[in-house]
Parts: C-alpha cells; structure tokens; sequence
C-alpha cells in the first residue's frame, strides 16, 4: 500500500477540518453523537479541538515528549468552544507546514517522526467528520477514495495491528485479503492470538492481525468493498450491508473479533 504524499496529508487535514467546522456551526450544540454515545455535538467539537491542540503543541516542542503540556480549559460559549477550534486547528496546520515530516516527534507509536502526525491526523479529522455529519442528520460529503485506502491500511496496521512491548503477536499460517475494489488495491492481514499483561497487571488472551505484505498464496477469505465502506465500517461510522465476504468465514469471524467489530 503506497501512503499519500505528505502535502496530500496536509491538504486533506484542512479540508476535512473545515468541513467538520462548517457541519457543527449550524448544528444544535445538545445534538447526540451515535457514533460516539457519551458525546453531544459540543463535546465532540472539544474533543478535537483538544487533539489538535495537543498535536500542535507536540509538533511545535519536537522531539520532546509532551510532559509539561495540559490541556486548555474549555469554553462555554458554543461560539467560544468554535473559535476555540478554529485556533487549535490553525495552530495545528501552520506547525505542520513547518515541519519537515522526517524530523523526529514524539508519538504514542513505534513511528517516532512528524510524518506521523500529518497521516494520523488527516485520518482523525475525516472519521471526526463523519460524526459531526451524523449528530446534524446531514448528508456525507464525499470521501476521497485514496485516503479512504490509506486509512483502512492505517486502522489494521496501526490502530489495531500494533503489538506494545509487553505483549506477543503469535501469528498463525491463515490470511484474511481486504479487497479495496474502488482503488484496486488490497490489504493483506495475517491471523495470530496476542498474549501479555500490561503496566497495569491486566492481562490479555485475545484474537489478533498483523498487516503483512502479500505472502504470494491464496487468501483463506476475503472482504470486499470501497474504500470508503472498508473505512466507515471499520471505524464503526457505517453499516455493512455492501461490504462483500468470501471464502472461510470462521477465518472472517477471528478477523471480525480482531478488530472488535462485525463485518457483515
């Protein structure tokens, strides 16, 4: 999977930034949030202020870790709580189009670059998107099929196929191809279990994936679909009903609870 040039990166953060900005001006701050139960249409506007906020901040202070950052206090005011983001997100934007991608960051992943910041927030601002869309009963602007491709390779690598230095992925010899027909492009996934306990003395015995490149043999199953559908779905902002399954579907069930959600 080829990632988006990191002008791409920028350029998508500010249009879907602007477009979670402009869905939210006119919504009814009380409005739920679905996708995100314990959140009205304030709350998620807070939450990426606060985001962008704390990524600007960690751009801004690289490579340091963000030890001495808090947060700001958050407004009243639903006019403040948008000016409030309107800060954030321009500080965010402008740190960023300082920063050479390769220079090192701290990050909570094993990427330890500004580039990460550029990818992981694109992603953020689109999926942030789509629930300011649901809260105000709108329309779904388009999503961009290439980023779409990018974030469902992002959501199974990263957000869900990383392994923390306390556990263990044990892989075993079955593979899960997803399929991105708009794109042509797919992402190859192998099945394991993850094992370990962390900091906390919790411990974990669980279905696992790693993203793998093609391992040149026949996939045990197979999950079709757009990228945009693949990416909704996986971020539990779309249903299911278009996405297509074939091949061993106990193979796409050890898949379904790796990522702690149904593909139908």
């Amino acid at each position: 999977m080829t990632r988006l040039s990191f002008d791409d990166y920028l350029a998508h953060l500010r249009s879907e930034s602007a477009r979670f900005r402009e869905v939210l001006a006119s919504c009814d701050p009380a409005a739920a949030v679905p996708t995100c139960p314990a959140w009205d249409a304030a709350d998620l506007l807070w939450h990426l202020t606060t985001v962008h906020d704390f990524w600007a901040y960690v751009v801004t202070h690289r490579p340091a870790p963000p030890e001495e950052y808090s947060e700001p206090e958050r407004p009243t005011d639903y006019a403040d709580l948008l000016a409030a983001f309107d800060d954030a997100s321009g500080r965010l934007v402008a740190a960023l189009e300082g920063a050479p991608p390769a220079d090192p960051a701290w990050t909570w992943s094993t990427e330890q670059t500004v580039g990460f910041t550029f990818r992981r927030q694109a992603h953020e601002a689109l999926i942030h998107r789509l629930d300011a869309e649901i809260a105000a009963g709108v329309d779904h602007a388009s999503i961009d099929p290439r980023l779409a491709a990018d974030g469902v390779d992002e959501i199974l690598d990263v957000m869900y196929g990383g392994c923390p230095p306390w556990g263990t992925f044990s892989p075993l010899p079955h593979y899960v191809r997803v399929d991105l027909i708009d794109v042509d492009q797919s992402v190859w996934v192998q099945l394991g279990h993850f094992d370990g306990t962390d900091p906390e003395g919790v411990e974990y015995h669980e279905d696992d994936i790693h993203v793998v490149s093609d391992p040149g043999e026949e996939p045990d199953a197979v999950i079709g679909g757009t990228a945009a559908q693949l990416l909704a779905r996986l971020w539990r902002r779309g249903p299911g009903d278009e996405i297509q399954l074939a091949g061993d579907l106990a193979m796409v069930d050890h898949f379904r609870a790796a990522v702690h959600h149904p593909i139908d």
